[in-house]
């Protein structure tokens, strides 16, 4: 991945571009890491050669795993960048793939390889924001 800042203040900007084989949630939460984000979100287009989706099942507190094993467009890639407890970066992001045959699926993103490019605009805002475990669904949500 190359990345480029490209605005400073008081919101930091980032080009992020991915190549063929980078990993896409575990790039960005290097990135993320390196940079000690907190507070961002960001969007992305591109393509991906496979991915793992997730759609959360609230009975098991848990997602289900829908893997896409094939080359794909990615049409809308949304998502953002909080702290948790322990002060870590946490990503939580969404997509929507489209298959060759114009269908689309979509979920929460869990892990994907690109093929062969993916365009992120990050955008971190001067505050940051905390993800806390929440008991009633499981899940690591974002308190404000």
């Amino acid at each position: 991945m190359r990345a480029k800042l490209l605005n400073e203040g008081p919101e930091r900007t980032y080009a992020l571009i991915f190549e063929t084989g980078d990993e896409v949630m575990k790039t960005l939460q290097g990135f993320a890491r390196e940079k000690q984000l907190a507070g961002s979100h960001f969007t992305a287009i591109g393509a991906f050669r496979e991915a793992m989706l997730g759609y959360y099942d609230w009975e098991k507190k848990d997602y289900r795993r829908i893997p896409v094993r094939e080359q794909v467009e990615v049409l809308s890639l949304v998502g953002d960048v909080a702290r948790d407890e322990q002060g870590e970066p946490k990503l939580h992001a969404h997509v929507v793939v489209g298959k060759s045959d114009g269908t689309a699926h979509s979920g929460h993103l869990i892990e994907a390889v690109v093929r062969p490019t993916l365009e992120v605009i990050l955008v971190e805002s001067p505050r940051h924001l905390q993800r806390r475990h929440d008991p009633e669904t499981g899940l690591a949500l974002i308190h404000v």
